[in-house]
């Protein structure tokens, strides 16, 4: 509980520090409402909003969280993967293959076979139902670190099919010995390093 309330109390001073806007009232409690965007849509790319001041950043644990932007998107849950090993899983215990676009279409997705595995999410097919470039621009892997056990909870029971709403912030994250964890700033890369790592707000089915 008192981790919760640091990250928050960090996150406030920032604010007021910066024109920057950040926000996890989610951190608080379930009560809270969190605003999102209105012009959200499954047929549009997640919507991202760059922080430029660097110092807004905190502790968590033996990691120190910086925030890189705003995000938020809806989307259809292709697949879902746990991770219990291994030193991401401490902070992201959650993975999801999430499509948008025409990646969010049933009739495209039954063309493909889509799997995660040590943190990536693959796609193959034998008769392409949309171009390459449309499936790797309208779909992306995102590790989550959840903000507090309520986020968890709701990101725990998400499943494969799902049209999900979320909100949060594109983030780095560094470790006291060096170790850096960075996510993708971009939805038009591929391959390492192309996934988003997302400091959860809020998640909810639709």
């Amino acid at each position: 509980m008192w981790k919760i309330i640091l990250i928050v109390i960090a996150i406030v001073i920032y604010s007021w520090q910066s024109n920057d806007a950040i926000s996890i009232d989610s951190n608080v409690g379930d009560t809270f409402s969190v605003e999102y965007d209105s012009s959200l849509s499954i047929k549009k790319p997640p919507i991202q909003n760059k922080i430029n001041n660097s110092k807004i950043s905190f502790q968590l644990d033996d990691y120190k969280v910086t925030p890189l932007a705003n995000f938020q998107l809806i989307a259809k849950v292709l697949s879902e993967k746990y991770y219990r090993r291994g030193r991401e899983a401490e902070l992201s215990p959650v993975d999801l293959a999430l499509g948008w676009g025409p990646m969010s279409k049933q009739e495209n997705l039954n063309a493909l076979t889509i799997t995660q595995s040590g943190r990536w999410y693959r796609w193959r097919t034998d008769n392409f139902p949309i171009p390459r470039r449309e499936i790797e621009t309208n779909s992306a892997n995102m590790h989550f670190i959840p903000a507090n056990d309520i986020v968890k909870k709701k990101l725990k029971s998400i499943e494969k099919g799902d049209t999900i709403k979320l909100k949060g912030y594109l983030v780095q994250v560094v470790g006291e010995d060096g170790w850096r964890w960075n996510s993708s700033m971009t939805r038009e890369d591929t391959g390492n390093h192309a996934c988003e790592l997302i400091l959860l707000e809020d998640i909810k089915k639709l």
